[in-house]
């Protein structure tokens, strides 16, 4: 039996809807309870806005992961680097921003580069914590692709780092994942942490 040249899988994220009407009633009695008045004409339109960019910053695009036969048996490192994410973190709703590597050693198939973005902002968009973003990456592109190894390093800022508490601005948190032989194996989890890094 011949492996089909091109396979799609449609990814949906399966998370609940929001209710914007709900979320911007949400906001008119928060700026209320922060002693703001929601009929001041520059805060009349606030609740809408930002029911709107909550619901843009939860909700993942769809898209086909689209997979190939490796046919030049092709064993190497394949490795984005400084993909961009930006999240939300459950803890203070605020952001987190930063960038992904995201590296895999091919197996049976190769990925569509702009896949490994897409998977990125498809756990990205979400309230989320970082340790967990960098594994469900890492954990999803295991699974669906069932490559030899799959490394993933998140570096972000955290606002609720940034912008309160500490307010250690400029603060960057790492953190890392990996799977087969990027784990197992020293000479390929070295070589995922030195192109990672750009040395």
């Amino acid at each position: 039996m011949s492996t089909p040249k091109v396979a799609k899988l449609r990814v949906v994220h399966n998370r609940t809807h929001v209710d914007q009407h709900a979320a911007g009633r949400a906001v008119t009695d928060l700026l209320r309870a922060l002693g703001k008045d929601p009929d001041n004409p520059h805060l009349a339109d606030t609740p809408r806005r930002v029911a709107t960019a909550f619901t843009e910053m939860l909700t993942p695009r769809e898209f086909d992961l689209t997979t190939f036969p490796n046919d030049e048996r092709y064993d190497e490192l394949v490795l984005a680097r400084d993909i961009p994410l930006h999240s939300l973190c459950e803890h203070h709703l605020l952001p987190f921003h930063g960038v992904a590597h995201v590296a895999y050693l091919p197996a049976e198939r190769i990925l569509g580069l702009s896949k490994l973005a897409r998977v990125v902002e498809l756990f990205a968009r979400d309230l989320q914590v970082q340790e967990r973003l960098t594994q469900q990456v890492a954990d999803w592109l295991q699974h669906h692709l069932e490559p030899k190894g799959v490394g993933v390093i998140i570096e972000a800022e955290h606002m609720c780092m940034s912008l309160r508490g500490v307010q250690a601005n400029g603060a960057r948190t790492l953190t890392s994942a990996v799977h087969g032989a990027l784990r197992e194996d020293p000479r390929s989890r070295q070589e995922f942490f030195s192109l990672a890094r750009g040395r």
